[in-house]
């Protein structure tokens, strides 16, 4: 699929949250609008193809908005957004990004993420969230430790699945592997890091799975796409390819019970590091199994 990339200037980038991420975040920030890896396994699934607001009327996955002044308009809006947060929400969160990846390969032409990272360096939020789908998130570690120190700063790393592939899908943006490789490079830098199996796809060797998350991250957080679509039964996802090449490779798991089985064997294995749907992504997890 050919990719319209073109750049724009905005006027606000961080977002007062609503909906699913209200218990997340204060704010989320999109350093792009579109998402070039919805041509990706992780793009056919994507509840943000949904929204005709933001692909007004263009094909998921075909289209890129780089935000060219996103770090210049954060500072502008620091002070104020901070300031309701505090007031409102109890505290400035960003989540960073919930209808992009902050790590798309034309990150590396635009340094828009670098830019925003070196914003919040200066002016950090009380807690920053960054979510991604690629081990492309390790490119600016440089920059990472000194700004744990300035803010609660936590990576959510989506590995919905120990295989790389689904029948009749086109495989991920960044293999499983590297996905791991990444997870563990940054815990290793003393980086909280949790990994996101949103969404839970069918998993070859559960126990083996949540074993190497346990080895690399500091919690998992499992989310179906039944209630973790937006919709409570799934239906936008429904509407895509997703569930077919699923129940393809594992019937079961198209059912929220697949969900609730998963859930029980991380416990069994990293116990009280286990968080579900939007509990897991605002960091509450299900307490430990007594022995």
């Amino acid at each position: 699929m050919r990719v319209s990339v073109t750049e724009t200037r905005v006027r606000s980038i961080l977002t007062r949250t609503s909906g699913y991420l209200r218990n997340v975040t204060s704010h989320s920030l999109q350093p792009y609008r579109g998402c070039t890896f919805g041509n990706a396994l992780c793009g056919m699934g994507c509840y943000v193809q949904h929204n005709r607001w933001l692909t007004r009327g263009a094909e998921w996955g075909s289209f890129l908005e780089v935000r060219s002044n996103a770090a210049e308009v954060y500072r502008r809006q620091h002070a104020a957004e901070q300031k309701w947060a505090r007031r409102s929400r109890g505290g400035f969160s960003v989540f960073l990004s919930s209808s992009t990846d902050p790590f798309l390969p034309q990150e590396r032409t635009f340094r828009i993420t670098r830019s925003l990272f070196e914003a919040m360096h200066d002016m950090p939020p009380d807690a920053l969230v960054v979510q991604t789908h690629t081990h492309l998130v390790t490119t600016y570690s440089d920059l990472y430790r000194e700004l744990a120190k300035r803010c609660d700063l936590r990576f959510h790393i989506s590995i919905e699945s120990d295989r790389n592939d689904l029948p009749g899908l086109p495989p991920p943006a960044s293999s499983v592997e590297r996905r791991f490789e990444a997870a563990a490079a940054l815990h290793d830098q003393g980086l909280r890091v949790f990994i996101t199996v949103s969404p839970l796809l069918p998993i070859g060797d559960p126990p083996r799975f949540f074993e190497r998350i346990a080895a690399v991250a500091d919690g998992v957080v499992i989310d179906h796409f039944i209630a973790g679509d937006g919709t409570t039964d799934g239906a936008r996802t429904l509407a895509t390819a997703l569930p077919r090449a699923m129940a393809e490779r594992d019937p079961e798991s198209v059912r929220l019970a697949y969900r609730e089985r998963m859930v029980a064997i991380a416990m069994e294995i990293m116990p009280g590091r286990v968080g579900v749907n939007v509990a897991g992504f605002a960091g509450r997890f299900l307490p430990g199994i007594e022995s």
